[in-house]
């Protein structure tokens, strides 16, 4: 199905940059430089992409979810499985966000980038359905002795659910591509982690379970919601990534109950979500939150028909890995005239990310896991440098 304005859509007003007032009152230029950004400068403009959702909800007798088959006897739960299409906008950077300290600690400033997400679930053929908005923004942290921490980025995010979260981490670079470990969405006791419970929804080949879509049939044939992605949901990032040449990658690791001596950070959620008195009994409690952003240079060998200069420029797009995946665009302009094709070797940026959510109801703790990989929305102009 064709979107006229399938994007998310963020800005700032073009006179917007954050500073401190100056102490005392006088207009002179603002010279100094905004802090960094880190690896957060890869943020920039228009990102789109399809992923893979899965999130177990509660079921209830009150507003049952009707299944085309129905489960007897009733379940507490249901396993909703999405197929995603997603948008991702950044505005430009903050400025220089002052963060006031005291003694022995002096100020510190912080640089941002605000953001806003949209998810569509694509699972129907031809339906697109919103399922996720998320405005939000990016900060960076320079390195401070109170507390003593290096540098660090977070992520401050809303969701209409009724949670906000504030998510600390931090960041590693490496040459090649990355390592990306299984996640496993099988739901746990909430008093004893140790202790699992696999529901039969999470078995692909199993028809009439708990689960939407019910009858995964078709997906299994067409390969876009198999076992493996039930078992590992990774498995799909893995997948986009298995033809692609790789050669420098940033992983930005973020919680909100992050790893010591980190510390900071959280979710809060509105009084439906808690559900009785100090969430004994939550409707559906998001609990915390981990995430690892992949921010990876892909090298790409692209054929270039033959072109005589004056011509308009030629759109071409990427190979993907898998039928169905988001690849970037590119905009070839050759310098000079080709008589026959020629390869050139060009460079874009991915955004690749494995989300983990955990939500407490029914005495279980349930994992609910996004995935996705992203590329630049806009067609990505070749420079002549390339040519050379």
């Amino acid at each position: 199905m064709s979107d006229s304005n399938p994007r998310a859509s963020i800005k700032l007003p073009s006179n917007f940059l954050f500073n401190e007032v100056r102490p005392n009152h006088k207009v002179v230029g603002l010279t100094a430089q905004p802090p960094p950004l880190g690896p957060l400068a890869a943020f920039v403009g228009d990102w789109a992409g399809n992923g893979f959702n899965t999130i177990f909800r509660p079921d209830n007798t009150v507003t049952p979810t009707p299944l085309p088959v129905p489960v007897l006897p009733p379940s507490d739960n249901i396993l909703e499985l999405n197929l995603t299409s997603e948008s991702l906008s950044f505005s430009p950077s903050l400025g220089s966000v002052p963060n006031r300290g005291t003694t022995p600690q002096g100020d510190a400033f912080l640089n941002g980038v605000p953001y806003l997400q949209t998810v569509n679930d694509i699972t129907i053929h031809g339906e697109s359905v919103g399922i996720h908005v998320e405005p939000g923004i990016w900060i960076h942290v320079p390195a401070t002795s109170v507390p003593a921490e290096g540098e660090t980025v977070a992520r401050m995010a809303s969701i209409p659910h009724g949670t906000t979260i504030e998510a600390q981490g931090n960041f590693v670079s490496v040459a090649g591509p990355p390592t990306i470990n299984p996640v496993d969405m099988t739901p746990f006791d909430t008093k004893n982690p140790a202790n699992k419970h696999k529901f039969p929804s999470q078995t692909a080949s199993s028809p009439n379970t708990a689960r939407i879509p019910q009858d995964l049939s078709g997906f299994i044939a067409a390969g876009t919601i198999t076992q493996a992605m039930l078992d590992d949901p990774n498995t799909l990032l893995r997948l986009h990534i298995s033809k692609q040449k790789i050669t420098n990658t940033t992983a930005i690791i973020i919680s909100t109950a992050p790893t010591p001596p980190l510390f900071g950070g959280g979710v809060d959620n509105i009084a439906f979500l808690l559900g009785q008195a100090l969430a004994t009994a939550p409707n559906a409690q998001t609990l915390q939150m981990a995430a690892i952003f992949w921010i990876e240079t892909v090298e790409e060998i692209i054929q270039v028909p033959p072109y005589r200069v004056g011509q308009p420029p030629f759109a071409i797009k990427a190979k993907p890995s898998v039928p169905g995946q988001r690849v970037p665009t590119f905009s070839v302009t050759p310098p000079f005239d080709l008589a026959v094709p020629r390869q050139i070797t060009v460079n874009f940026t991915q955004i690749q990310y494995t989300q983990t959510v955990l939500l407490n109801f029914n005495t279980l703790t349930w994992p609910h896991v996004s995935v996705n990989t992203l590329v630049p929305a806009d067609d990505i102009v070749v420079p002549a440098s390339v040519w050379k």
